[in-house]
Parts: structure tokens; C-alpha cells; sequence
């Protein structure tokens, strides 16, 4: 929607490791972080969760994701100081973990992640904005917080300055379940009712996506718009 695209997003099968990332800064700032998110944070995951540390189901996974992701935004924050135009570079990040039966979801920012199950949308994130916290601390309404002018202002991102706080959730998951991970492009321009209704109408993750990416585009999404769908299939 703009002259730059500042989403990206990557799937690695092989790690059961899935991430979407929204840039933010001035210029090609923001197009820079969210690259450097999902280039190197694979490596990153991998290494924490090498060998006996694979399981997602262990008590500690959930913290090793969380330590991954601010290990990132430490490199990120301290490659934008270490060069001219690049201060205040950042970007949001929603990651999807999966071994065996297990989901990790962690993510910092406002990307979201949904569930999908037989026809039910769960929304597993919480945007980590302005809006969010006024919600959070009864000073404003869900329905006063979709507009917000808050909404944008976020209050956690990958590069911030001082300690990143992501959040994660651990999900059992079931044959057939789908898993949504999107910037605000997305989930800014659709309802959780017109998420839901694509969904359920293709199957196929592919279809799914790009069908998600037209309708919000069809509706007028003032952002760049990502969507990636996982369908969990045990076979």
C-alpha cells in the first residue's frame, strides 16, 4: 500500500518455526528490522531449543522463546545506534513454535496470532499499544479502542530501548486447527467475523492467505497487509 512493504514474514517446516514481523521507523528503517527479525531469528531459536531443549511442552519453553526474542531486539536496538538514519528502527513480531501436538505463540508489538477451530476464532495475543493498556486500565472500551488514535503507539517492539517484555502462551493443538499470524494491515481492516468466514471457506493455507490479503485489501487497508496461515496436520 506504500513505496515500501515493511512486513515480512518467513515459515521454516524443518523447525516447526513460523513468524510475521511489521516494521516501524522512518524510510527504509522499518524495512530493515523486520527483515533482520525473521533472518536471524531462526538461528536464534534453534539454538535455544537444540537437542533435549526441543520440547515445546517443557516448563522452560515458553521463557526460552521469550529470551530469543529479546536477544534479537537487543541486536537490533544496538545496530540501529551503531548506524546514521537508523534511530528509533523497530518492528513488531508474532512467532508460532510447533512440535508434536504443541503450539508456543510469543509475540511483542501488535501482530496477532488466532486459532482457528471447527468454525470458533480465538484471538491469542494482546496488542501491546496505547490503546491496549487504556483498555487494560478501564480508561476506554474495546469498541472506543478499534479508533482510537492510540492504537498505533505501541508500548513494546523488537529494538526498543531498555529491556523487551514479549509475551507467550503455550496451545495444545488438534487435527484440523489453524493457525493465523498477521500484521494490523489484517486484523486493523477485518472483523474477527470476516477472519473467521475466510477461513472457514478455504482450507488450503495458501487459498486461505491470499484471500485474507484481498478482502483487506478489498476493504481499504490503509497498511501493508500479511497473513500466514498453519494448518496443523499430525499425519
Amino acid at each position: 500500500m506504500r513505496e515500501h512493504n515493511e512486513d515480512r514474514w518467513c515459515a521454516h517446516d524443518d523447525l516447526g518455526l513460523y513468524v510475521v514481523s511489521d516494521g516501524i521507523g522512518v524510510g527504509p528503517a522499518g524495512e530493515l528490522a523486520s527483515e533482520i527479525v525473521v533472518q536471524a531469528l531462526p538461528a536464534i531459536v534453534a539454538e535455544r531449543f537444540a537437542r533435549g531443549a526441543r520440547d515445546t511442552r517443557a516448563r522452560d519453553a515458553g521463557l526460552r522463546l521469550r529470551a530469543a526474542l529479546a536477544q534479537l531486539s537487543a541486536q537490533v536496538r544496538d545496530g540501529a545506534s551503531a548506524r546514521p538514519g537508523l534511530a528509533g528502527m523497530g518492528a513488531t513480531a508474532v512467532v508460532a513454535l510447533i512440535r508434536d501436538s504443541t503450539a508456543l505463540i510469543a509475540h511483542i508489538g501488535d501482530s496477532r496470532a488466532y486459532l482457528w477451530r471447527t468454525g470458533v476464532l480465538t484471538r491469542l495475543t494482546r496488542d501491546h499499544s496505547l490503546a491496549r493498556a487504556l483498555v487494560d486500565a478501564g480508561q476506554i472500551t474495546e469498541p472506543e479502542a478499534a479508533a482510537h488514535p492510540g492504537r498505533e503507539q505501541l508500548t513494546r517492539y523488537m529494538g526498543m530501548q531498555g529491556e523487551a517484555l514479549p509475551e507467550a502462551r503455550r496451545r495444545r493443538l488438534c487435527p484440523g486447527d489453524r493457525l493465523l499470524l498477521c500484521t494490523d494491515g489484517l486484523s486493523g481492516t477485518l472483523d474477527r467475523a470476516q477472519l473467521c468466514a475466510i477461513l472457514g471457506a478455504h482450507p488450503d493455507p495458501h487459498s486461505a492467505s491470499r484471500a485474507l490479503v484481498h478482502a483487506a485489501q478489498q476493504a481499504g487497508a490503509g497498511d501493508d497487509v500479511t497473513a500466514l496461515v498453519i494448518v496443523y496436520d499430525p499425519r
